[in-house]
């Protein structure tokens, strides 16, 4: 099951598709650490912009206002870290405590170590434990490409600013989503999941919502990952 992104449930909606963006293709097996290393960066250039009147405002991430995003993008990172090294990736909170005034210190941090986490050979190659499945270290790395993404959207979004997105990222983690999402109807997966677990838990994920073939490459991204563009 995935749980990349840590939408909060909410009522699902029912689509059947939706188009692939027209972002420069990215060949499967291609390596996504300079994607990775991008993302991180349109993510801090989002996060240490918000002011102290922001922390409290709504975002598209469930029931997350724009602190509490913040603190679960850092977590993402430290998560990102660990399992590239191998490390007990439940060890990490689903998010952190910080403080705007830390924040810049930390999300540098973070993202140094994060990077160098991955800076090995054969990084790609291992089988990693993330929270949701064992994966390739490449699907891996792609899959987070794509939840720092949909995060940063989220918060661009709650705060009224518009990154300028990276083509190449926004190819790597259509691609990582797609691979982990190939349906755009996900009722039957949350519905077997639910049977397994013995109990109803909140989708992780809705539904895709349906965009027009010439939608934005970061406008279909979200939509993939069940957000309203």
């Amino acid at each position: 099951m995935v749980a990349g992104l840590s939408d909060e449930g909410g009522p699902m909606t029912n689509t059947t598709s939706s188009p692939t963006p027209s972002s420069p293709a990215v060949p499967t097996g291609a390596d996504p650490r300079p994607e990775l290393r991008r993302a991180l960066a349109v993510a801090g250039g989002a996060l240490t912009s918000v002011r102290p009147e922001e922390l409290h405002r709504p975002t598209p991430c469930g029931a997350m206002d724009v602190q509490a995003l913040i603190g679960h993008l850092v977590a993402v990172v430290d998560r990102i870290e660990v399992v590239g090294r191998l490390g007990d990736v439940a060890s990490v909170p689903d998010a952190v405590h910080i403080t705007l005034d830390e924040l810049p210190a930390r999300w540098a941090d973070g993202t140094a170590r994060a990077l160098d986490a991955w800076s090995g050979d054969d990084a790609l190659d291992r089988t990693v434990q993330v929270p949701w499945d064992t994966l390739s270290g490449r699907s891996a790395v792609g899959i987070y490409v794509n939840e720092l993404t949909v995060h940063t959207w989220d918060l661009a979004r709650a705060t009224g600013r518009e990154p300028r997105w990276d083509p190449e990222v926004l190819a790597v983690a259509d691609e990582a989503v797609h691979e982990q999402l190939p349906l755009a109807e996900r009722s039957p997966i949350w519905a077997a999941a639910a049977e397994a677990l013995g109990e109803a838990f909140d989708p992780p994920f809705l539904d895709a919502v349906p965009v027009p073939a010439d939608a934005r490459a970061i406008d279909a991204l979200v939509a993939w990952n069940g957000r309203q563009p």
